[in-house]
């Protein structure tokens, strides 16, 4: 069975934790993972790109010479895609990139990420503690003392667990979120995951 280590909240470790097998004991689907990256990504993308249609360039509409006598080749509108400063033509313009993947392979993929950081031991659970404000401090001699800093590290934390929550967000390299917000693509990004115990309790409720 899949097992992580068990830390204080002084970052001394006081033993492990088995992790459930429906979650962190899986086959990893490398399609899954990749249609869930790709899905992520597409869902961050802005799509306010925009370019400038013969109709949207400043410039005049009327004809630049006559039509016929002048020896040249016949030329409408200085703003035609044909020209310097014109129009361009089937230019991109503001889209949604987003789309929605099917449940059951956004499962799979999470699961797979699970597992591949699971067994490479990369999982680590935190006994729950709380702090009554916010201090960076804390969180970053926690890190130290688990010999994780320098690297991209993800938080798991429970919900309520404010405090926490403020008091990681702005170390460098660290993400936090909370247990039902965990997704594949953030896992991949991770080369150590943190837990509370409270947490992976809530992710295995949800997720096994």
């Amino acid at each position: 069975m899949a097992t992580a280590k068990l830390y204080s909240s002084a970052g001394e470790q006081k033993g492990t934790v088995e992790l459930t097998a429906a979650i962190f004991e899986q086959p990893v689907h490398r399609q899954a993972l990749y249609e869930a990256v790709r899905n992520y990504l597409a869902n961050q993308r802005r799509g306010t790109h925009d370019t400038k249609t013969r109709a949207e360039v400043v410039g005049s509409k009327q004809k630049m010479f006559r039509q016929k006598g002048t020896g040249r080749a016949r030329m409408g509108s200085i703003t035609s895609p044909s020209r310097i400063g014109g129009g361009l033509a089937h230019g991109p313009h503001p889209r949604d990139y987003g789309y929605t993947l099917p449940r059951k392979v956004k499962r799979l993929a999470l699961k797979s990420a699970l597992s591949d950081r699971a067994s490479a031991e990369r999982i680590n659970v935190v006994e729950d503690f709380e702090l009554e404000a916010p201090k960076t401090k804390v969180m970053a001699e926690l890190l130290g003392k688990m010999e994780l800093e320098g690297h991209h590290t993800l938080v798991v934390l429970h919900d309520g667990a404010d405090a926490l929550f403020k008091s990681a967000r702005n170390l460098a390299g660290v993400r936090v979120m909370r247990s039902h917000e965990l997704n594949a693509y953030t896992i991949l990004w991770a080369d150590n995951l943190i837990f509370t115990q409270s947490a992976l309790s809530k992710a295995e409720e949800v997720f096994a």
